[in-house]
């Protein structure tokens, strides 16, 4: 059976010599895995850039009562980013959100209030010439909201976070007052996300670090962010 359906590329991996497998979030389906075959050809032929985190894509695609792998029919982009592959804090950016993204929705069916704010949301950050160095954090509040564990103030964020166990036993991890010093920039980045201004790089590592530990708390199994090191080094300023 053939669907059609809008679709964001969440990752791929290498499968053959010049195929691939990738994870979609799908209108539709939910999360889909597709075998690609001959993207990866050298020269004019390759269309890997398709298959990029976050890339939007309108899809023709197999569906199995089965499950697992299936193919894609028909495939093209949905949206021709203006600016993501051209910055590289705007490529960071998306690079770690769509890891997040990848680690938290699992569900092979549909929610069509998510797909439709992921989709704008990428279309919104692609479309902003400025002032985007606090998306990502409020991409990830906004997101939690979506996947029911969104907060209703800074203060529950911070005393979820601060007195976890991790944030009173890990050496590595803020002191309860460094987290707690960062209430109302929360409540800002939840209420106020448009007008927000973060000091400083080294608070924005600071709310990130934060909030990566709150989505620690909900979302089982959610592990070691791998992209947060490229991240943290290209928002350095």
């Amino acid at each position: 059976m053939l669907v059609k359906t809008r679709g964001i590329v969440l990752n791929h991996i290498k499968y053959r010599e010049s195929s691939i497998i990738a994870r979609v979030y799908t209108e539709q389906l939910g999360v889909q895995s597709y075998i690609v075959n001959g993207v990866r050809k050298k020269g004019s032929g390759s269309r890997i850039a398709l298959f990029q985190p976050f890339t939007l894509l309108d899809m023709v695609v197999y569906t199995s009562q089965k499950g697992g792998l299936t193919r894609i029919s028909e495939y093209k982009s949905a949206h021709a980013f203006s600016s993501i592959p051209f910055d590289i804090r705007k490529s960071s950016i998306l690079l770690f959100l769509s890891e997040i993204v990848s680690k938290t929705i699992k569900e092979e069916e549909e929610n069509q209030p998510l797909f439709n704010y992921l989709y704008q949301a990428i279309v919104f950050f692609d479309e902003q010439q400025e002032h985007f160095e606090n998306f990502h954090l409020v991409f990830l509040l906004q997101l939690s909201h979506h996947l029911g564990f969104g907060p209703s103030s800074g203060a529950e964020i911070v005393e979820q976070v601060a007195f976890s166990s991790n944030a009173q036993s890990a050496t590595s991890a803020p002191t309860v007052l460094a987290i707690q010093v960062h209430e109302e920039l929360f409540n800002q980045l939840l209420n106020q996300s448009e007008s927000v201004r973060v000091p400083n790089g080294r608070v924005r590592r600071e709310l990130l670090s934060i909030l990566i530990r709150y989505y620690q708390l909900h979302v089982d199994r959610l592990g070691e962010i791998k992209s947060l090191a490229i991240l943290s080094e290209v928002l350095s300023e």
